[in-house]
């Protein structure tokens, strides 16, 4: 399994690039999106990437964090969404805007992907929505570059830090629900008070139905 590479772009193309990885070439797909935020040609770059075997057909799709990759795998789970069409979807709305979209029921913004007519939309969004919050909670984590360099390891000499208590269940609702919220981009304050909001309103609502609650505050009213 390929997770992950980087290297030099030798080749950029209308949908995939070429990256050299040690004077081998790899050919990747990419979304519109990761596309245009990939250096030129002759630049370093790094991908996290899903390698899908078919019986006659190897394809390489690459994404710039690990949470875009899940998104791209969920999508895939609907019937009728295959590899291209999950990275259009990607590639139309980013991670945050296909969360929301599927955590909203909105059908609309899902057909904006070239491809995708209104029956797979509608599948997309009725087969995801209960999953889309708990992958949406992972995003803080799963959020960091391909191109960032992590330290995973501490000194050899430096002391083991005691694990942090757990918080109690419904604190660990609300948390995840709040990262949810500031990873599609709402600000820490305003997110903070519709979790706290949807939480009273529904003290025992799971982290999902919390999301799902405090997106419905957040949202405009006409």
């Amino acid at each position: 399994m390929i997770g992950r590479i980087a290297g030099r772009i030798d080749w950029k193309g209308s949908d995939q690039v070429l990256i050299d990885v040690g004077g081998v070439g790899y050919v990747v797909h990419v979304s519109d999106r990761t596309l245009g935020a990939l250096p030129g040609v002759g630049e370093a770059a790094a991908l996290y990437t899903d390698l899908l075997v078919r019986e006659d057909l190897l394809q390489l799709f690459g994404f710039p964090t690990l949470i875009e990759r899940e998104w791209h795998r969920l999508l895939m789970t609907v019937q009728g969404v295959g590899a291209k069409a999950a990275l259009a979807i990607l590639g139309v709305l980013g991670v945050e805007g296909v969360g929301r979209a599927v955590t909203l029921g909105d059908v609309t913004a899902i057909r904006a992907a070239p491809g995708v007519g209104p029956k797979i939309a509608q599948r997309v969004v009725l087969e995801l929505k209960a999953k889309a919050p708990a992958l949406m909670a992972m995003g803080a984590t799963h959020a960091a570059p391909a191109m960032e360099v992590v330290e995973a390891a501490p000194s050899p000499r430096a002391k083991p830090r005691p694990a942090p208590a757990a918080p109690p269940p419904d604190a660990s609702r609300s948390a995840d629900a709040l990262s949810a919220l500031v990873n599609l981009g709402y600000a820490q304050g305003e997110a903070a008070a519709a979790v706290a909001q949807a939480g009273g309103e529904a003290p025992e609502a799971d982290t999902a139905a919390l999301i799902r609650a405090a997106l419905k505050l957040l949202q405009p009213r006409g």
